[in-house]
């Protein structure tokens, strides 16, 4: 038998937040799933940004 999906755990977007004001071109984004219900504010994580070539912090997206 297959598994049920939990439901509390959903799909989310994470967004550069040092590239938008560097004037570089280009999003880096990532996707990426968390429990809705042990983390319910905006997660922050550092990422790779292939635009700027360094780790910056990526903060969730709506």
């Amino acid at each position: 038998m297959a598994k049920k999906k939990n439901p509390a755990r959903q799909v989310i977007h994470l967004e550069c937040t040092e590239q938008r004001g560097s004037g570089v071109p280009g999003v880096s984004r990532y996707c990426t799933q968390k429990n809705k219900k042990n983390t319910p504010g905006r997660i922050e994580l550092r990422k790779y940004n292939p635009f700027l070539r360094r780790y910056t912090i990526h903060r969730e997206v709506k």
